[in-house]
This record gives structure tokens, C-alpha cells and sequence, in this order.
């Protein structure tokens, strides 16, 4: 083989390696089970030169080294625009959305690495539901 042929080769093989890289890093799910429950927040559809469909989830629940309550947001985007408009419409509920983790982000898919891709439930939310406190015992005086 000629220096030519080896040169062509390995700048090849380096071609394939790096499209195949990418090709896995932007397309194949990092993790595709994943389901975030909590009160939806908002959808939005926004960008300059790509419009896309992003979401805001808040998450309560304790956290690590934190005392009492938190909030945590979950930032998603949504691919499907059925599924945006749907998800638009029940701002303010308590839903549990199945989402898909990608390496990383494409700029016609969304600003997030998390990209809904279904419901899996949804309820109203009662703002009662988690903070009442149960009636006081009667004391005999």
C-alpha cells in the first residue's frame, strides 16, 4: 500500500468515527423510561430562526442537604406540536409527562436535552390536597 492509501484510509475510518459519534450523541436516547410529575407550569412556543415547543414543570418534594420544602423546575421541550398544543391547554395541572434524554441538544428539537413525548397522566390541581392539616382532637374538659 502507498502512503496515499493509508492516508485516505485513516482520514476515512476518522470521517465514519466522528458522523457515527455524532450521529448517536444527537439522535439515540440516552434514556427513553423516564416519567417527571408535577404541576405543569407553561408551553410556550418560541425561538428566532427555529420555533419550538419548550415546557416548565414544578417538582416539589424534599431535595438533598435541604430542610424542609423545595421546588425544582423540570425544563422540556416537545417535538410533536399535537401533544404542545394539549400540553398548552392544561397549564396548571398535576400531570406526569414521559420524556426521552438525548447526549445532546438539536436546535429544530428544542433548547432542552428532555423532550416530552407523551402524557401519561393528568389531574386538576387541588391546592388543598397537600397542605391540609387534620382537624385538632376534641379535649373532655
Amino acid at each position: 500500500m502507498t502512503a496515499k492509501k493509508i492516508f485516505i484510509t485513516i482520514v476515512s475510518l476518522i470521517i465514519i468515527g466522528l458522523l457515527t459519534f455524532g450521529y448517536i450523541w444527537y439522535n439515540v436516547p440516552f434514556s427513553d423510561s423516564g416519567v417527571k410529575a408535577g404541576i405543569l407550569n407553561n408551553v410556550k412556543h418560541k425561538g428566532i430562526i427555529f420555533k419550538t415547543y419548550e415546557g416548565e414543570l414544578i417538582q416539589s418534594g424534599f431535595g438533598q442537604g435541604m430542610q424542609g420544602l423545595q421546588s425544582n423546575e423540570f425544563q422540556f421541550s416537545i417535538d410533536d406540536k399535537e401533544l404542545a398544543i394539549k400540553l398548552m391547554s392544561m397549564s396548571g395541572q398535576n400531570v406526569k409527562l414521559h420524556y426521552k434524554e438525548y447526549y445532546g441538544r438539536l436546535p429544530w428539537r428544542g433548547y432542552s436535552k428532555f423532550v416530552v413525548d407523551s402524557i401519561v397522566s393528568a389531574e386538576p390541581f387541588d391546592k388543598n390536597k397537600d397542605t391540609q392539616v387534620p382537624p385538632e382532637p376534641l379535649i373532655a374538659q
